[in-house]
């Protein structure tokens, strides 16, 4: 199975180094067969937020078939004014069996038309901006991580490695996702 996280310049690093820990961590202790991978438009080096340059392992061209994708936040207000963005984005989605975004990815998400008529969530900052952009979302503050039907979106930053657990237990075993949150001395938050 091959999992792609979605980065670009100003990524929140947590965003995609807690899922890509979780979910190949998860891949070693379950003897899984995982692709785990970070995507970027182009092959250059990203700027992540901080400064943090992050050489993706794959372009948009270059990519493998993307079974799940996530789709990771930062300051995303210009990736969503980026057609080829959006376009991949919705292309991607709609082969992949999962869906995910972490944090602001969620307006990502949006802005590709993926998440009308579903109850989302993002970053707590970012909830009223979120409703208020993308009007036909039923955007939640109350939640770590919601999933509906084929997408997930979480909260902010650490969220993300809650909802990465989830996506664990969704694609392998509550168990597994359980030992990965052990192996990781992290208390996973079930609830969402």
């Amino acid at each position: 199975m091959n999992i792609g996280i979605y980065i670009y310049d100003d990524a929140e690093v947590l965003d995609f180094s807690g899922p890509f820990e979780v979910l190949s961590t998860a891949n070693r202790l379950g003897n899984k067969n995982w692709n785990v991978f970070l995507v970027s438009e182009k092959p250059d080096v990203v700027k992540a937020r901080g400064g943090f340059p992050v050489h993706a392992h794959f372009s948009f061209e270059t990519h493998p078939n993307i079974d799940v994708l996530i789709v990771v936040g930062g300051i995303h207000t210009e990736e969503v004014k980026k057609p080829a963005v959006i376009s991949w984005i919705s292309n991607v989605a709609s082969t992949s069996k999962r869906v995910a975004s972490v944090c602001t990815g969620a307006f990502i998400l949006a802005e590709a038309n993926l998440l009308n008529g579903l109850t989302v969530t993002t970053h707590w900052e970012d909830i009223a901006d979120l409703s208020a952009t993308y009007p036909k979302l039923n955007v939640v503050s109350d939640h770590r991580w919601v999933s509906q039907g084929k997408y997930i979106t979480s909260g902010g930053i650490s969220a993300g490695i809650d909802m990465s657990l989830h996506l664990v237990s969704e694609l392998s075993t509550l168990n597994l996702a359980e030992q990965t949150a052990k192996q990781m001395e992290y208390h996973w938050h079930k609830c969402t």
